[in-house]
C-alpha cells in the first residue's frame, strides 16, 4: 500500500498576484500598523518578504496572513500593481480562515536576541562584529545562558551601541568590568543602562577609580534594591550609582545634570 502525507501538506497552490487584486479588510484582522509599515519599508529587503496567505472565495482573493507585507511592498515599490508570492487555499470558508489567523502565532518558537545576534555575526554584520570584538577585548563572552564573564543583556548592547556609538559601549565595559570583575548579575540590562547614562552624561568628569573605589565597596544586592525603590530602569540605577559615588567624596558629580532630558534618555535608552 502506498504510504501517503496528503494529511501533513495543505492543499495550496502558489501564484504572483497584483496587490490591487487582494483584499485584506476581513474583521478578524488586527489594525494595520501604519508606523510598522514605514519602519519595514525604511529597510526593505525583498529576501525577507515570506508569500502572503490567501484565501480564494467567490473569485476574490481574501487575505489572511501577510496584510502587512502587501503594504510593505506598496509603498517600497510606489505601486499596487506590483505582484506579490501568494499562497492560495481554495476551499476555506470565513470561519476557517479567521480560526487559522487566530492560531497562528500560538505554537510558533520566536528567535531570542542571542539568536538573532548570532546569525548576525554569522552574516559577518560589521555592527555585530565590533559589538563582539568589544566584549571579547575584556574577555568576557555574549552568553545566551548567565555565568561569570557572560553577558546575556544582548539587545542592550546593541543598543547603547546603536544610541551612544563604540565608545560608550566600550567604556560602560570597562568601569563594569572593573568594578565588580565579571559577576554576572553586574551585566544585567538595567545596571548596563545605568552605568552607560553615567558615562554620557558626565563624560571624564567621571572618575573610574573613584567609582571602582566607592561603588565597588556596596553589595550588588544592596544597589539593585535602592535602584528598584528609586523606580528601576536606567534613571533609578543611574542615581544609585551617583549616590554611592559622591558619598564622601571631594570631587562630587553634580546629581542635578543627570535628569537634564531625562525624559529623551528615558525614551532612547530604556530596553
Amino acid at each position: 500500500m502506498e504510504e501517503t502525507y496528503n494529511e501533513f501538506v495543505p492543499q495550496v497552490h502558489f501564484e504572483q498576484i497584483p496587490i490591487k487584486n487582494l483584499v485584506s479588510n476581513q474583521e478578524y484582522q488586527r489594525s494595520l500598523s501604519l508606523a510598522h509599515v514605514g519602519k519595514t519599508t525604511e529597510n526593505f529587503d525583498p529576501f525577507q518578504i515570506n508569500p502572503v496567505k490567501v484565501s480564494r472565495r467567490d473569485g476574490i482573493n481574501y487575505v489572511f496572513n501577510g496584510q502587512h507585507t502587501i503594504e510593505i511592498v506598496a509603498q517600497a515599490s510606489g505601486s499596487r500593481d506590483t505582484p506579490v508570492w501568494c499562497m492560495i487555499y481554495d476551499a476555506l470558508i470565513y470561519e476557517h480562515e479567521a480560526s487559522i489567523f487566530a492560531e497562528q502565532q500560538k505554537y510558533v518558537k520566536h528567535l531570542k536576541p542571542y539568536e538573532i545576534f548570532m546569525a548576525n555575526i554569522e552574516a559577518k554584520s560589521e555592527k555585530h562584529l565590533i559589538i563582539r570584538d568589544i566584549v571579547e577585548s575584556y574577555n568576557l563572552k555574549i552568553s545566551i545562558a548567565a555565568y561569570l564573564g557572560g553577558i546575556c543583556a544582548v539587545s542592550t548592547l546593541e543598543k547603547i551601541y546603536d544610541t551612544y556609538g563604540f565608545h560608550v559601549l566600550d567604556r560602560t565595559l570597562r568601569i563594569i568590568v572593573g568594578t565588580w570583575e565579571g559577576i554576572q548579575q553586574s551585566f544585567s540590562a538595567n545596571m548596563l543602562n545605568g552605568v552607560a547614562k553615567l558615562v554620557v552624561t558626565y563624560e571624564d568628569k567621571l572618575l573610574e577609580n573613584i567609582f571602582k573605589e566607592k561603588v565597588g565597596l556596596i553589595p550588588l544586592k544592596e544597589i539593585f534594591r535602592s535602584a528598584r525603590e528609586r523606580g528601576g530602569g536606567a534613571v533609578g540605577y543611574a542615581e544609585t550609582l551617583l549616590y554611592h559615588y559622591n558619598l564622601k567624596n571631594t570631587r562630587q558629580l553634580s546629581r542635578k545634570k543627570l535628569y537634564e532630558n531625562k525624559k529623551k534618555d528615558n525614551n532612547q535608552i530604556a530596553l
